[in-house]
């Protein structure tokens, strides 16, 4: 019979890598810069981090952002029998001025796709600024309102509620609200052979997200 495995908390990756580094919560407080009494807090899981915290993490203890979602042995195997539930209530949330992007599954580790809940708040292409672009290709399914898909080599395209795309993501794109809307929300999945996607994703965030 399969069973089933609770994701871990920040707080229990937290603890995993200092427990391996052999840092106090002092050591681990002057490494990443973060009082040792947050930290603290963190490891009992009373606390979380924001995102901007998240990414100083990163950088000072020189590890990757989708590590900090979930931990485990770097020697994953790739066989088949993985599995994970996509609930909003454990997604990982990014706001940026754009997008309110929810990960899901998260407790899996060198995924080949990322599925995302985005809703999406930008009305133009002035209003979103420069197209993104980033590895892989993604589909997008729209489950409320109605976008606009703004792509670097084709014109633009109106996507209703039960509609979607597929697209080559190195190629510039922007989704944005239709007129007469004032959000819309979207099923995306992203994919990759690359293993650094999800970093690749978190950091097109970059500072609009902290």
């Amino acid at each position: 019979m399969a069973t089933s495995s609770t994701p871990p908390t920040l707080g229990a990756v937290m603890r995993g890598i200092r427990s391996r580094q052999g840092w106090t919560l002092k050591e681990m407080s002057v490494k990443s810069g973060i009082p040792v009494s947050t930290l603290s807090k963190v490891e009992h899981d009373r606390l979380t981090l924001s995102y901007d915290k998240l990414q100083q993490l990163s950088r000072r203890l020189n590890i990757r952002m989708s590590d900090l979602f979930a931990e485990g042995s770097d020697d994953v195997p790739r066989v088949t029998g993985r599995r994970s539930l996509g609930r909003m209530s454990q997604a990982v949330r990014v706001n940026t001025p754009n997008y309110d992007y929810n990960y899901l599954c998260t407790d899996l580790r060198r995924k080949l796709m990322i599925p995302l809940i985005t809703r999406i708040r930008a009305h133009s292409t002035d209003e979103f600024g420069d197209l993104v672009r980033h590895p892989g290709e993604e589909f997008i399914y729209v489950i409320e309102g109605r976008i606009v898909v703004h792509t670097e080599f084709y014109d633009p395209v109106v996507l209703d509620v039960g509609e979607g795309i597929y697209i080559d993501s190195q190629m510039g794109h922007a989704y944005v609200v239709a007129d007469g809307y004032d959000e819309a929300l979207v099923l995306g999945v992203c994919s990759s052979a690359d293993d650094g996607l999800m970093d690749s994703l978190m950091n097109l965030h970059g500072e609009a997200a902290a």
